[in-house]
């Protein structure tokens, strides 16, 4: 991770940025821990050859994508140090209720965006 940042950062002051402020570093780091988080679902071992499976599983990744993109929201309101317990106890109840989504899928949407595994959606968003 450190490695990656690092890299991130002398390639924008290369780039001739005149100072790197807080606002960018952050940024950097948000998008270092995204890129190190989000691996890419493995490929199918064989590609669905009927073209409503194929569509199915697009869907599928589709709506992953966006699982993850609302759990990396809920990280920013709720970060990582927070259980589920104090994440519903504070901010992410109220985003939820804001966004009109329930806070059970709230949370899974924090969890995948933790571990990147698609099973913390199981029996909310997926």
């Amino acid at each position: 991770m450190a490695e990656l940042i690092t890299r991130r950062l002398a390639a924008l002051a290369h780039s001739g940025l005149q100072a790197l402020d807080e606002p960018t570093v952050r940024a950097v780091v948000r998008q270092a821990v995204r890129h190190v988080r989000t691996a890419p679902p493995p490929p199918p071992v064989d590609p669905p050859t009927d073209p409503v499976v194929a569509a199915g599983r697009q869907l599928t990744d589709d709506l992953s994508a966006s699982a993850h993109a609302i759990g990396e929201l809920m990280l920013e309101v709720a970060p990582a140090y927070l259980s589920d317990t104090e994440a519903a106890a504070g901010a992410l109840a109220l985003l939820c209720e804001q966004i009109g989504a329930p806070l059970e899928h709230g949370l899974a949407a924090r969890r995948y965006a933790l571990s990147g595994d698609r099973r913390a959606l199981h029996g909310t968003v997926l």
